[in-house]
């Protein structure tokens, strides 16, 4: 399997050139050459499969350049019970991700079962497991840049703490996100680990990192890599929570699911989309904004519009805070039919603050064919949510879960069975669950006094320059 840049102008790579790197030097995003595609016979085998087999066997259509004993070492040393522990009240471990069932054609896919209580612990895990093993076969040592507006820093943080040869430079939006979010960062007393809170929003901690990236002297010389979704393993990691939720909410492989995804940069939905390429039973992908909108004005009309950070508004699904989705790259190479130099083009306007408009050319026709359609959700709008769930279901929700519940519902199609992929537990989001349900949210023994604990970081202007200093200084 070779993997090529959505911008053209870099040369094939197989799966563990991409791992350590991140972006393409060209400046596009990684993509298999072709997508894999699963028969009828797969399906069926892989039907009761559990996760860590599922995922062996998804994933080693995408990595054949680490031998497939190893592979399967790795996968098997991430999904274990022990990982994915026992942090909601009834929960098995051993089911990794099982899906909760509110009502006849209505569930909860239930993700946020890892250490830092977030979907994306799904896949840092597992790129912790895969970093280490190629690094030691390499004799090399890697420096993550990553960025974050709420969920990626800690699970990149506690996926990578400890981890040989190894050091994680996490950027986060100073004040911007909630505190049992920053104290689950900033509390890590791990040497390998560095908080640089910024001052700015998310967007400007996602542009140094691209910054970063794009000088690749400097990225060579201090080996930078990243665990953004801009990286490509944790997309392919996270398209195996969509096989897995289907099968447990259908009974054969002629049925069809719609999937919700609460969306800011864009990879959770981005690997539901891959699914479907490769062969899933996928109805609609229901991509569900906050009132950071840009996801869905495009999806209405095909005007791809980033907005300024002064746009950016702060809300109570901070994870979402995102206006300029760098993983929606991914579906616009698709959606210009792989044509690199149209995504060149598009971006050159994107990167220059632009819009573009795909129905030029015709290409926002294939959204449709792809199963795209989108909703937006307001403050009002989740903690409506969040009482109505609980009301209706005796089932708390956290405020992006609320975002994806309260969009797919208005969108899904009625007929087929409605998945809403959870984003978080409510216990990161306290504020919110005690304005919606006047009540606190039940929080894992093992986080308890967590914003009481020491906490480390250091605050920072957005200025590539001045991180870069700070990483040459500390790597």
């Amino acid at each position: 399997m070779r993997y090529l840049s959505t911008r053209g102008r870099s040369a094939p790579q197989s799966f563990c050139q991409i791992l350590l790197g991140g972006l393409a030097p060209d400046g596009g995003l990684y993509l298999p050459e072709a997508y894999p595609r699963v028969s009828a016979e797969d399906l069926a085998q892989m039907r009761n499969m559990d996760y860590a087999a599922l995922a062996f066997s998804i994933l080693s259509r995408f990595i054949d350049d680490i031998a497939p004993a190893d592979l399967a070492d790795i996968i098997d040393r991430t999904y274990t019970a022990q990982t994915y522990c026992n942090v909601r009240p009834g929960f098995n471990a051993a089911d990794i991700t099982p899906l909760a069932t509110l009502a006849p054609g209505l569930h909860i896919l239930q993700l946020s079962n890892g250490p830092t209580l977030a979907f994306k612990d799904m896949a840092m895990q597992l790129l912790g497991n895969l970093f280490e093993y190629v690094l030691a076969r390499e004799g090399r040592h890697l420096n993550i840049l990553g960025a974050t507006s709420g969920d990626t820093g800690s699970s990149a943080e506690y996926a990578m703490r400890g981890k040989r040869g190894i050091r994680v430079f996490m950027l986060s939006p100073h004040g911007k996100m909630s505190r049992f979010q920053t104290a689950q960062m900033f509390s890590l007393q791990d040497p390998n680990i560095f908080n640089i809170a910024v001052r700015g929003v998310f967007d400007d901690c996602q542009d140094i990192v691209k910054a970063v990236s794009n000088d690749h002297a400097f990225k060579a010389q201090h080996a930078i890599g990243t665990v953004n979704s801009i990286n490509w393993a944790r997309v392919a990691a996270q398209i195996v929570y969509y096989f897995k939720g289907y099968f447990a909410a259908t009974r054969s492989n002629d049925e069809q699911v719609s999937f919700c995804v609460p969306s800011g940069n864009f990879g959770n939905v981005c690997a539901g989309h891959i699914a479907r390429m490769m062969g899933l039973p996928i109805k609609q992908l229901i991509v569900a904004t906050n009132e950071n909108d840009v996801l869905d004005e495009f999806f209405r009309t095909g005007v791809y519009r980033p907005r300024v950070a002064a746009e950016t508004l702060h809300t109570s699904s901070p994870s979402m805070d995102i206006s300029k989705a760098s993983n929606f790259e991914r579906f616009a190479f698709d959606l210009a039919g792989r044509d690199a130099g149209q995504v060149s083009a598009w971006w050159s306007a994107v990167d220059q603050g632009r819009a573009f408009d795909a129905k030029d050319g015709g290409f926002f026709a294939r959204v449709a064919e792809y199963g795209f359609v989108s909703g937006a959700s307001t403050h009002a709008d989740r903690l409506a949510t969040i009482r109505s769930v609980w009301e209706k279901y005796a089932t708390m929700v956290d405020t992006h879960t609320a975002d994806g519940i309260k969009v797919g519902l208005e969108k899904r199609d009625p007929n087929v069975p409605l998945i809403c992929l959870e984003t978080a537990l409510p216990a990161k989001f306290e504020d919110a669950i005690r304005a919606a349900l006047g009540r606190e949210p039940e929080r894992p023994a093992a986080m308890a006094g967590l914003e009481a604990l020491p906490q480390r970081s250091v605050t920072m202007d957005s200025d590539a320059r001045a991180v870069k200093a700070y990483i040459a200084q500390n790597c």
